[in-house]
């Protein structure tokens, strides 16, 4: 083991997934699981022999809930916990739930069904292993980020001519990493005239509707998981739904989503890059786009592409970010207008979009 090595121990009661799920994390040379565990009583007992790095959790388990679990862990010895959930309606709030405790992300049990799904599990689960090793509950640098195999192109081909004028404003949010805490604080300050907004956090099917419904129980403006032809409406924030990619489109004044399928773009679907993209040509100097917690490099792309198209362009700052990744690389790449600490940036967003 390297000292770069992520440490991973895996506590699920099924054995096939506890199976899978460690076969696809040793194959990253970044990544050693250090032990798997049927329930929470036997995976205390591993981390009484060696400490990981990073937990994988399921929720339902017999003799004790992961969430209970996670309470514990939080309470009385913090680590990077990930929840790999089923992806399925039933227990996706409690689920959503484990991030208020204190979970860095959720994400779905890897898929079977052909190469291509298990590819892109392999792709999000290292991702995600790499990314909560990394956040602020510990300090902890992972290795390389793998390159992309994909640019927005894939989804979303380059302007060839700029959009005719209009005077709307709309916002576009990326987030991923953190990322759901973050957009809670920031769209319950949000006024019920705000401007529309239309949001990208990397979470897989099922769960962004759960997330967008629990946001708009306690928000004052709407908030949904995005739907093909929502019309962004002033008071409205649209959640791209997981597992596909919304793009911001314009007809005549209306702006509304579109929802597309496609391969992972800069590792996610979702992904932050496809929506900016299509705001810099759809929107132009009309649009205001935000970058939040996350790890690797998603949304630096597009966002530079709304600089240079006009647009305002925001970034949370590190010191309020639990992975300071993606803003970070919008910031490098000179796409960010200014920097700021979570709490300012609903006003800044009234700022310029009001």
């Amino acid at each position: 083991m390297t000292k770069s090595t992520v440490r991973v121990l895996i506590v699920d009661d099924s054995a096939l997934v506890r199976q899978t799920l460690a076969q696809i994390l040793s194959a990253d040379p970044a990544i050693e699981v250090i032990g798997t565990a049927c329930d929470p009583f036997v995976a205390a007992e591993r981390m009484s022999e060696q400490a990981p790095d990073v937990i994988m959790l399921d929720i339902e388990m017999p003799r004790m809930d992961g969430l209970t679990f996670l309470q514990k862990i939080m309470s009385q010895h913090p680590i990077p916990v990930i929840i790999c959930s089923s992806l399925a309606e039933r227990g996706a709030q409690s689920t959503l739930k484990a991030l208020e405790y204190g979970a860095v992300d959720i994400i779905g049990k890897p898929r079977m069904g052909s190469k291509r799904f298990f590819e892109e599990s392999r792709v999000v689960l290292c991702e995600a292993v790499k990314a909560a090793a990394s956040a602020r509950l510990r300090v902890f640098k992972p290795s390389c980020v793998v390159e992309p195999k994909f640019t927005a192109d894939a989804v979303l081909s380059r302007a060839s001519k700029a959009m005719l004028e209009t005077t709307e404003k709309v916002v576009v949010i990326g987030a991923s990493t953190g990322g759901t805490e973050a957009l809670r604080a920031l769209l319950e300050v949000m006024p019920p005239d705000a401007p529309g907004m239309v949001i990208v956090q990397h979470m897989p099917e099922v769960f962004t509707r759960a997330f967008a419904d629990r946001l708009d129980t306690v928000c004052r403006i709407s908030v949904k998981e995005a739907e093909r032809n929502d019309t962004v409406l002033r008071g409205r924030a649209l959640i791209a739904p997981g597992n596909q990619h919304v793009l911001l489109k314009r007809s005549g004044a209306r702006y509304y989503v579109e929802i597309k399928d496609g391969p992972l773009v800069s590792r996610h679907r979702p992904s932050v890059d496809v929506l900016f993209r299509s705001a810099a040509r759809y929107a132009g100097r009309n649009a205001v786009g935000v970058i939040l917690t996350g790890m690797g490099d998603d949304g630096a792309s597009g966002m530079l592409e709304m600089k240079q198209a006009g647009a305002a362009t925001i970034a949370q700052d590190e010191a309020t970010s639990v992975v300071f990744g993606m803003p970070n690389e919008a910031i490098k790449r000179g796409a960010v207008d200014s920097i700021l600490p979570l709490h300012a940036i609903a006003e800044s967003i009234l700022i310029h979009a009001g």
